[in-house]
């Protein structure tokens, strides 16, 4: 298992984690298969969307935060519920294709770690097939 740290800056925060994932692979030497990229965090997740307009993640977290809000008479004691919640909404790992030994993303696709209960020292970890 191959893994790296995240240092999150916000509560909330997108952070594109494409160039470390691909670090990753190839110090790991996958050449052709499946990388899972894994959260082991309840309040932090992972997605693939769009790399190219900033104004996709800001609305992401519009549309998030207005869905689940941080005030929302929660009953979990930590106080961060809201968190939670958007972290399974994101969920927890993905899968992406390699091949020769490179990230198969489209275009406009990036890897982004999601940090909702921030700022933390996170971890992502990988384990390639």
């Amino acid at each position: 298992m191959n893994q790296f740290t995240v240092q999150t800056q916000s509560r909330t925060d997108f952070i594109k984690i494409d160039q470390e994932v691909a670090e990753e692979v190839r110090k790991s030497g996958l050449r052709d298969g499946v990388v899972t990229v894994f959260i082991p965090h309840t309040t932090a997740g992972i997605t693939i969307n769009e790399n190219a307009d900033p104004d996709v993640l800001t609305d992401m977290e519009l549309v998030l935060n207005r869905s689940i809000p941080w005030e929302g008479g929660y009953r979990h004691s930590e106080g961060n519920t809201a968190a939670h919640v958007k972290a399974s909404m994101m969920g927890s790992s993905v899968q992406v294709i390699v091949s020769d030994g490179r990230l198969q993303l489209g275009t406009w696709q990036s890897l982004y770690f999601c940090e909702f209960d921030g700022p933390r020292t996170r971890h992502v970890w990988m384990k390639g097939i």
